[in-house]
């Protein structure tokens, strides 16, 4: 059975503010571990105010700033209906890429902004220091300290599958509206996540058309729509998504900007977290179900339960990757992974 958007089933807003300023954006607040939309927070930035005029007006905003580097864009066909997919039998994806001059790549969203059967073209995860140098002096956050990297999105009507990112992200609508549809960490198994390593932009998806989904071949999806929070972001919104937490997006407009900030809490030397699973797999999976328990105990003790005793028993000195890893430490493990792996 297909149903209808999910958007008729989800009851609950993400929580919001109204009075939050750019000043208050403390690292406490950027810490929380609950969603939380920010309205109005950039409403000042020059960007959103040409943005709020028209698509003419932010193009040519934003072309002040073109360096003339070369982008990728994702280029799908009208039926495609703005999904960022794969093809029916995903051994391909609903897209192809298109590289191009970003300039080139937005006067190309313009052309289609009056037709009423329009293609896709999706330029995401743009850095703005490179291609758009300049920006940030006009339209920034006062969050250097946590070295974000900052990323533009333009494009037209698209949708993006629920993913998670291991950064925490603040996202801002410059142009356009957008749909964001959240849900909390623990709904991997209700999502139907697809593959690890064979994605559509570099995070696994999940594989249900939000627009209709289908009951009958994701039926625990119905699970996850109970904890589902949703908001209609405007230009000048903001909306901090902690790490991990599940978001689709849905750009619902003709031209539509976005400008985002991914930092992590970590040091950036420790590695992205998803190697660990992938080596996991290879290493643990096709154990013996016994050997695999054990090895969840080890797991459990060094990684995610570690506590400070634990390990007293040996010389600070000779504990190796059982101190705290720094830079240095980080180096030699990453060596010795590289040596046992080839």
């Amino acid at each position: 059975m297909t149903g209808k958007h999910v958007l008729n089933e989800i009851s609950h807003a993400i929580a919001e503010t109204h009075d939050v300023t750019v000043a208050d954006l403390s690292d406490e607040l950027l810490a929380s571990d609950q969603p939380l939309v920010l309205r109005g927070l950039a409403r000042d930035w020059p960007a959103v105010r040409h943005g709020l005029e028209s698509a003419d007006r932010i193009i040519d905003y934003l072309q002040g700033f073109d360096s003339n580097n070369v982008v990728t864009a994702l280029y799908a066909p009208p039926e495609a209906a703005g999904r960022i997919f794969y093809t029916e039998d995903m051994t391909a994806f609903n897209f192809e890429y298109r590289r191009m001059a970003l300039k080139d790549a937005v006067q190309q969203v313009r052309s289609h902004v009056d037709l009423p059967s329009r293609p896709s073209l999706y330029i995401g995860s743009t850095n703005v220091d490179h291609w758009l140098p300049g920006f940030r002096q006009q339209n920034d956050f006062p969050i250097r300290h946590l070295a974000p990297l900052v990323s533009i999105w333009i494009g037209n009507q698209s949708r993006v599958s629920a993913h998670y990112d291991f950064p925490s992200n603040i996202a801002c609508v410059v142009a356009g509206n957008r749909r964001v549809i959240l849900f909390p960490p623990e709904q991997l198994s209700n999502l139907y996540v697809g593959p690890l390593d064979f994605t559509p932009a570099g995070q696994p998806i999940s594989l249900v058309d939000f627009s209709a989904p289908d009951y009958e071949r994701f039926p625990q999806f119905r699970e996850a729509i109970k904890t589902a929070r949703m908001s209609v972001l405007e230009p000048g919104d903001a909306i901090i998504i902690p790490s991990m937490w599940w978001h689709h997006m849905e750009a619902l407009d003709a031209f539509n900007v976005l400008v985002n900030y991914w930092w992590r809490s970590s040091p950036s030397y420790l590695g992205p977290p998803l190697s660990v699973l992938q080596h996991a797999i290879l290493g643990l999976r096709d154990l013996p179900e016994t050997q695999r328990k054990q090895w969840r105990e080890l797991f459990d003790f060094y990684v995610f339960n570690p506590e400070p005793d634990n390990f007293e028993h040996i010389p600070e000195a000779a504990r190796g990757v059982l101190n705290p890893i720094d830079e240095q430490t980080a180096r030699q493990i990453r060596k010795m992974l590289r040596d046992k792996l080839l």
